[in-house]
């Protein structure tokens, strides 16, 4: 599977100041974590982002961003975001903040 290049480039200057988080190739891309859990990750087909149960409605109400599918199962808190928005600087970085926020929430693994 084809990596996006410019999306890793992007989340890593993004993170590049954030605590605790490493990077690795996962799942035909490259994924993000922090204190060992999933954080976010850029794939050739988008952008995902743990925001977690409960705390992905507003991120769901814009345009481009959908839940996340493994399959027909929706996993719950994952959402996929489009290029046309999280090529928004503002906007990747606020989803960025709120997967942060629910990472920190997690313990350590």
């Amino acid at each position: 599977m084809a990596r996006d290049r410019g999306l890793e480039e992007l989340v890593n200057d993004d993170l590049a100041e954030v605590h605790d988080v490493t990077a690795k190739a996962m799942f035909g891309g490259w994924a993000w974590l922090m204190r060992g859990n999933l954080l976010c990750g850029a794939r050739h087909d988008g952008m995902l982002a743990r925001l977690g149960k409960g705390r992905d409605g507003w991120a769901l109400k814009v345009e481009g961003i959908e839940p996340m599918m493994s399959g027909s199962r929706r996993m719950e808190g994952w959402v996929r975001i489009a290029p046309s928005v999280y090529g928004d600087d503002v906007m990747r970085r606020r989803l960025l903040d709120a997967a942060i926020e629910f990472s920190q929430s997690l313990p350590a693994k």
